[in-house]
């Protein structure tokens, strides 16, 4: 079934990501974001290459296929270092573009395939599973660029989704009588292992 929900939150975290981008100038794309080595150009680059890569991703279940989100070898960092110089208005153009590619593609998936694969870099997900990772990368990245979205700012539909993946997965990432502790209030918060 088509998650329209996460659509409709999608979409609108696009329109106002693209108004959030319209003031910068082509020196203030240039700063630093508030990702280590990456500038704002950096995190508009690599936004609008995920989306693109995602776009193709959504056409593999009508075509009868298991699309893989990039080939054997890319590099994301070095994809973004390459379009990071550019202008404002490319940088813009650039991700409009591709969030129209994105849209496009999920008006154009049938109600009945949603639970179609695509080959992601973690493995198999449904397309329901990469809308939902889509969100987290627009809204994440958002707040990067330091252009006065915050994390307070977030929607409640990707919060309270993506708080629940991450809580399934903590138990994982530390000692567990530590976490207890920390969950007790009897112990500080463990340092967690990388997800």
């Amino acid at each position: 079934m088509k998650p329209t929900a996460y659509i409709e939150v999608c979409r609108t975290s696009h329109h106002r990501l693209l108004e959030g981008l319209a003031p910068p100038t082509d020196e203030d794309f240039k700063t630093p974001s508030l990702l280590p080595r990456f500038t704002r150009g950096h995190v508009v680059t690599h936004l609008a290459n995920k989306a693109s890569a995602r776009a193709l991703l959504f056409g593999g279940p009508a075509a009868g296929e298991i699309r893989r989100l990039r080939p054997v070898g890319y590099d994301a960092d070095v994809a973004a270092d390459s379009g990071a110089g550019r202008s404002a208005a490319e940088l813009r153009a650039d991700l409009e573009g591709s969030f129209g590619l994105i849209q496009a593609a999920w008006d154009a998936l049938d109600d009945g395939v949603w639970d179609g694969l695509g080959e992601m870099i973690a493995g198999p997900r449904t397309m329901t599973e990469i809308i939902a990772h889509h969100l987290r990368n627009v809204e994440v990245h958002h707040a990067d660029l330091d252009i006065g979205y915050r994390i307070s700012d977030w929607p409640a539909l990707f919060v309270e989704g993506e708080l629940a993946k991450r809580l399934r997965t903590l138990s994982g990432r530390a000692d567990h009588a530590d976490l207890l502790a920390w969950l007790l209030n009897r112990a500080r918060a463990p340092d967690l292992a990388p997800w």
